[in-house]
């Protein structure tokens, strides 16, 4: 990729200092050559030019560091893996209608074409691309550790704001009655052996689901998290609701001004890797949970 002569100039002059071995002028030279939106890298015959990312782009999600400086009263976290499109339109709805107090995170996974999503980009959105891709209960876990909010909003990309659905949440959340309070959410059905979850409306529940579910950021870090064996995220919300009835946190299940367009995440997903994994998930809350009626809400 060409780039403007005076780039060009400070790419020599930081392939020189490469050479004497003077790093720190040459980490200055790169950090100069970055501010006129070129990432320069090196090549065996000298260097190459490539447009700089508007937004963070990491190997693993290990590399991940904290989003902003800012602090927010909430942040809502949304995990892609692809499907851009409809995460572009679920941005827009939650600035048409969240407060301005509350940051919207993403993490991308893997590598798929982001030109849209950049466009979203401004001075409450953040955006960090996982290029190696990453697993949903890892990239929760992530996007907990670094939210810059007490309160955060772990939002499935099919979900659309109506209204403002984050101010109700909040309030819930800081009485410090709640854990969690979401849209979605149900009771473990005891009658069953604890193999289905029926929605019996707004009220306690023994589980949300993350189309929205909204977390008091100390009590979820407390209670472990989420389950990084989790890969997929089907079940593995309702493992981490028990975990957090577990540790005795109570969840409420609310109505908000929501709808849910085509859930992608499940119904245009791989099938067998759907299934597959989804069992996988619930098998590890009957392995570990089922029979514990004692963490259940009163309310059946």
């Amino acid at each position: 990729m060409s780039a403007p002569e005076e780039v060009v100039e400070l790419a020599r002059a930081r392939m020189a200092a490469r050479a004497t071995k003077d790093w720190a002028m040459a980490d200055q030279l790169r950090n100069k050559i970055a501010e006129f939106g070129f990432e320069v890298l090196d090549v065996a015959d000298g260097f190459e030019f490539k447009l700089k990312s508007p937004f963070p782009i990491v190997s693993r999600v290990g590399d991940l560091r904290k989003f902003t400086d800012k602090n927010f009263e909430s942040a809502i976290a949304i995990i892609a893996d692809g499907f851009i499109d409809d995460l572009v339109l679920a941005i827009k709805s939650i600035k048409e209608f969240a407060p301005e107090n509350c940051a919207i995170l993403v993490l991308v996974s893997g590598k798929p074409e982001l030109h849209d999503l950049a466009a979203q980009l401004d001075k409450r959105t953040f955006i960090t691309q996982i290029q190696e891709g990453v697993g949903w209960g890892e990239a929760a876990n992530a996007l907990l550790k670094f939210a810059p909010a007490p309160y955060v909003i772990i939002m499935d990309p099919s979900t659309r704001f109506l209204g403002d659905a984050v101010t109700p949440t909040v309030e819930k959340l800081a009485t410090g009655e709640w854990a969690a309070v979401g849209w979605h959410g149900g009771l473990v059905n005891v009658e069953d052996e604890w193999r289905s979850v029926e929605d019996k409306g707004p009220g306690p529940v023994d589980v949300l689901f993350s189309y929205f579910m909204g977390l008091n950021r100390e009590s979820a870090i407390e209670s472990g998290g989420f389950n990084i064996r989790a890969l997929y995220y089907r079940n593995a919300d309702m493992e981490f609701s028990l975990r957090l009835r577990q540790a005795r946190g109570n969840l409420l299940q609310i109505d908000l001004p929501l709808e849910q367009a085509r859930h992608h995440g499940y119904y245009d997903t791989d099938p067998t890797y759907r299934d597959e994994q989804s069992k996988k998930n619930y098998d590890r809350i009957l392995d570990r949970f089922r029979g514990k009626n004692e963490i259940l809400v009163e309310r059946r």
